[in-house]
């Protein structure tokens, strides 16, 4: 069993950064809107199926935590954020020690604007990743502290202060962090 929850969570590590990157290139990369249509239609189409798949997988084993996984992003890939959320939960719910569905939540809620919900589910992250882990999380970890840091920064300037001297010391040369601290510091 312990194999299995180490395969996952590499498994499931690798979806983040994939994601990410994934992101980043969607967020700087050119394309003819023209065939941008036929792309996000053919897309779309290939999501359905792949989350169809996924669902009756997972109707067949609902503990099976890969094929959630597999779920969740497949739901986050087509911007299908309450349902990424609720999946990720459930995997939370099976594997409650496992910090990273607690930051895909996050991030979905963020991507749905809810503040409130990725605010809590951040901080759960930072609170649930293990000592080992955390030099293969420090770059999720300097992200969480700084979406709590800016989430602050108005309601609570000291504990805003707390999260961003945080958030720099797992990634000191973040930029937006670094602008951040100097407005709270200043």
């Amino acid at each position: 069993m312990k194999m299995t929850k180490i395969n996952i969570k590499n498994l499931f590590l690798g979806l983040i950064l994939a994601g990410t990157a994934s992101l980043v290139n969607a967020q700087t990369t050119k394309v003819d809107s023209a065939s941008t249509t036929n792309t996000a239609a053919t897309a779309q189409a290939g999501s359905n199926s792949t989350i169809d798949g996924l669902k009756k997988q997972i109707e067949a084993n609902p503990k099976d935590t890969e094929a959630l996984s597999k779920l969740a992003t497949a739901y986050q890939e087509a911007s299908d954020w309450t349902n990424a959320v609720e999946t990720w939960k459930k995997i939370s719910v099976l594997l409650p020690d496992w910090a990273p569905s607690y930051y895909s939540q996050a991030y979905a809620y963020q991507s749905a604007k809810d503040d409130a919900n990725a605010k809590i589910a951040y901080e759960k992250y930072i609170t649930t990743v293990k000592p080992e882990e955390v030099e293969q999380n420090k770059k999720n970890l300097a992200y969480a502290y700084f979406y709590l840091a800016f989430t602050e920064q108005k309601s609570d300037p000291n504990k805003a202060k707390e999260h961003i001297a945080k958030s720099l010391e797992y990634d000191p040369n973040n930029q937006d962090a670094l602008k951040l601290s100097k407005v709270l510091n200043s």
